[in-house]
């Protein structure tokens, strides 16, 4: 079953390239009259949805505040409607991504829990929404506790293609993620950082009964 892509872009020409591509690679599409950061953050209010933003906007500054939004990923002006489906379709691919062997792991004394087969993750008991992205993070960071990830290899392993550049935007979606998973975002236990080298999961893998 084909997936359906909101496309909020104000300018028609693009708009309607866009849609041929992505609905020659069978993605459905829905076309809102609203401005994109309006609706990411919108979305975000009650959703952890797959968000990709397309934008002429391509400062530093504007790559950080889209992704503090909320966005998955962030595409700029001009840009090559092929690459767009394919980081789209990279996003998709992480919310969907299962892996029955690690089906449900348990961190830090059963702090934290994850279940890659039905793609959870329980903080003290509580279940957390995480985003396409966050979720890569966090299982990344996961897959070996305590070994330290740098920005630019993080990142790669995250979004499933090469990336270029910008390795510090991954700071955004880890102060996103540090938001849900944290006691205190300022103190984080869970996601820790290491200076000048990257980002590492603070708690121990549990050991099996």
């Amino acid at each position: 079953m084909a997936a359906t892509v909101l496309i909020v872009e104000d300018e028609i020409k693009i708009r309607e390239l866009l849609r041929s591509y992505f609905e020659a690679e069978g993605l459905d599409l829905r076309l809102p009259d609203v401005p994109g950061e309006s609706v990411a953050a919108e979305v975000r209010r009650f959703s952890s949805v797959p968000l990709l933003m397309l934008t002429a906007k391509s400062t530093e500054q504007d790559r950080i505040h889209g992704l503090e939004l909320g966005a998955d990923d962030y595409v700029t002006k001009p840009f090559s409607p092929r690459e767009v489906v394919l980081r789209a379709q990279a996003i998709l691919r992480r919310g969907a991504d299962t892996s029955p062997a690690d089906r449900s792991l348990s961190y830090g004394a059963g702090e934290m829990v994850l279940d890659e087969e039905r793609h959870t993750a329980t903080v003290r008991g509580a279940p957390v929404e995480l985003t396409p992205t966050e979720w890569g993070i966090l299982t990344a960071l996961a897959r070996v506790p305590g070994r330290v990830y740098s920005r630019y290899e993080l990142i790669n392993r995250v979004r499933g293609y090469e990336f270029e550049g910008y390795e510090r935007t991954i700071d955004s979606h880890i102060k996103n993620l540090r938001r849900k998973i944290e006691r205190d975002a300022r103190k984080p236990v869970v996601v820790e950082t290491v200076l000048g080298a990257g980002y590492r999961l603070g708690l121990a893998r549990d050991r099996r009964p």
